[in-house]
């Protein structure tokens, strides 16, 4: 049998354990069904590859891990977000930190990351191969190795399967991980999208399509256990069927057992003013407009496509004028400003979604290896375990630690 190291997918996972499996024993075949490597990473952070994020140690990262994070204690220790600044820097791709501790490289382009995972993985002698893997060759608890598309088989007791999850198949994530470890043996739990645009009831999202709202929060209602889930303040969009954007994409990841109406998202469109000083400011504007129409008045409060629905939720009239606007109806209107509900129905499309939740059972996997449990000398790095995170660089952080521990181990003598 080859003492070859095998590795499957050439994603943010593969790339880190191809080349780490190298740089320890010299001898790794890429697989990757794409003609190019790092697809989905070209894409990531809008284009700008949110490479980690600098939130601390293990312990604070491991906090920005919903699903199963303490499976990643070995990982993280072992190479954590301060590892990653200083593997990219020593790859020439100086980074920066921004707001959240998100960390972006000072181009602002994800190709830069990308192509320095290409180098790094040249310099180390990775051998790489067009083509795609159909199955895993197993026998008796043992990996055999591949087999690809073409018939093809290359033998291998050592593979690591990087292969991402279901999320933007266009890249070349179409479950075919789940797949292989199903073949060997692998519980793999239920597969759901995570980070994701929300699907919600009211007509108000396809009204306002394509406002985007900077400085809002929001807070998430489990309407079954009646307890808050989930609060933030940044920026949301809407689109034709909900709401999309950073904290609504931060607020999914806590919507778990996810059902029609189980959620209610309560946004505050003006955080910065109390109750008080919001009916302070109304009653200002309208004095000094008592001849406008309420909705022309509210023009200097909010965005204007989205006036209609706040006036039709608070059942005031939009061609009253400001002048007859009585106290039970400005009190009306504060609270829709400051707690404007949206009814969530679904996830948008997994495949839309920027993270899967969901994969390989941990706990048949080594957390402290990354091998399989089950099956000897199979590894599993990335999104196609288990683990997932809050949006800010966690995801790229994960695939990132367990590539690495996956390489050093699967290449151990």
């Amino acid at each position: 049998m080859s003492n070859r190291v095998i590795v499957i997918g050439a994603g943010p996972a593969g790339l880190m354990a191809a080349g780490t499996a190298a740089g320890n024993s010299g001898d790794v075949l890429l697989l990757e069904r794409n003609d190019k490597i790092g697809r989905k990473l070209m894409i990531t952070g809008k284009g700008r590859c949110n490479v980690t994020n600098d939130a601390g140690g293990v312990t604070e990262l491991i906090s920005n891990i919903p699903q199963n994070g303490r499976f990643l204690y070995s990982a993280f220790s072992a190479f954590d977000s301060a590892d990653t600044i200083r593997f990219f820097e020593d790859l020439s791709v100086p980074l920066k930190t921004e707001r959240g501790n998100r960390v972006f490289p000072v181009s602002d382009k994800a190709v830069d990351i990308v192509d320095a995972l290409n180098r790094y993985i040249t310099d180390a002698g990775v051998k790489r191969k067009t083509e795609r893997v159909t199955d895993i060759i197993t026998e008796n608890g043992f990996v055999r190795g591949v087999m690809t598309e073409s018939g093809k088989i290359y033998e291998s007791d050592r593979v690591i399967v990087a292969t991402g999850g279901l999320s933007y198949p266009k890249t070349g994530s179409t479950g075919d991980g789940y797949r292989f470890a199903v073949s060997a043996g692998h519980t793999v739990t239920e597969l759901r999208p995570s980070l994701s645009a929300l699907i919600c009831r009211e007509r108000l999202c396809g009204e306002c399509m394509g406002l985007s709202l900077k400085n809002v929060a929001i807070s998430v209602k489990n309407t079954e256990s009646k307890k808050q889930v989930y609060n933030d303040f940044g920026e949301m969009l809407f689109t034709h069927f909900g709401v999309s954007g950073p904290i609504i994409l931060s607020a999914s990841a806590h919507m778990r057992d996810m059902k029609p109406e189980k959620y209610e998202i309560y946004m505050d469109l003006k955080p910065a003013l109390s109750e008080e000083k919001l009916d302070l400011r109304i009653l200002r504007d309208f004095s000094e407009n008592s001849n406008k129409s309420i909705s022309n008045v509210l023009t200097l409060l909010l965005p204007k496509s989205i006036i209609p629905a706040i006036l039709r939720t608070a059942h005031i009239d939009p061609a009253i004028k400001a002048n007859q606007i009585t106290k039970e109806m400005r009190k009306n209107l504060i609270s829709v400003v400051k707690s404007l509900k949206l009814t969530v129905l679904d996830f948008n499309d997994i495949s839309e979604a920027i993270v899967t939740s969901g994969g390989v059972k941990v706990s048949e996997i080594n957390p402290k290896t990354m091998e399989s449990k089950l099956c000897r000398g199979l590894y599993f790095a990335g999104e196609v375990i288990d683990c997932d995170g809050y949006t800010g660089g966690f995801n790229l952080q994960i695939a990132f630690s367990t590539g690495r521990l996956a390489g050093l181990n699967a290449s151990a003598d």
